[in-house]
């Protein structure tokens, strides 16, 4: 499958940043959208890409939405906004995905592109064991938005890591909604708008 970005871009200078903000996206919900914002306005990079994740082959998520229908919540949650684009460009590459084999992919298709990686605080204490983290650090960026609770001392110190300050700490939680859901409960003020109204037409999560 072609990445949804192909078609989209002409070569940039080298000045253009990007930072990718990979997920699930199970679903998307304001939470997401207003880091995706404060990074895009406060942390220096042109454009973010929500880089949606498939399903792992090997394993089995319960509620887990096909890969499609959750690459169209964050196309209705964008709707149109410049600032952001999706990419599905982890939907052709081998399983597992690794986010250095993603990241070499898109360097080589976007050579102009200079990439960042945008990851929560808890994620940067396990990212000792990603494959080839050395290589990843040592050329790209890292973003790291602070979760509650979150300790500065015991981030690893890099050149490459930087910390968003004062970002919002959301604790709205993509598994909270799709509970919420299953109980009947109405979330739709936790979810942009045109997104909850496709997820509400497809009846996703009810049970």
């Amino acid at each position: 499958m072609s990445d949804i970005l192909t078609d989209i871009f002409s070569p940039k200078p080298v000045s253009f940043k990007v930072g990718l903000y990979f997920g699930s996206y199970n679903p998307v919900h304001i939470g997401h959208m207003v880091i995706a914002n404060y990074m895009v306005e406060f942390t220096g990079i042109d454009q973010l890409w929500f880089v949606v994740s498939p399903q792992n082959p090997h394993k089995t998520q319960e509620n887990l939405l096909d890969d499609y229908h959750r690459l169209e919540l964050v196309n209705r949650a964008i709707d149109g906004d410049p600032r952001f684009r999706t990419s599905n460009i982890e939907f052709g590459l081998p399983k597992p995905n690794y986010t250095i084999d993603t990241l070499a992919y898109l360097h080589e298709k976007f050579p102009n592109h200079q990439f960042s990686i945008i990851m929560g605080s808890d994620n940067l204490e396990s990212f000792h064991k990603w494959k080839n983290y050395q290589v990843i650090l040592e050329n790209y960026g890292i973003i790291i938005y602070p979760r509650p609770g979150f300790d500065e001392s015991k981030i690893m110190k890099h050149p490459n890591i930087s910390i968003a300050e004062n970002t919002p700490l959301m604790e709205i939680s993509s598994s909270f909604i799709r509970e919420s859901i299953k109980s009947s409960k109405d979330v739709r003020h936790f979810m942009p708008q045109k997104s909850w109204e496709y997820l509400d037409e497809m009846n996703f999560y009810r049970r």
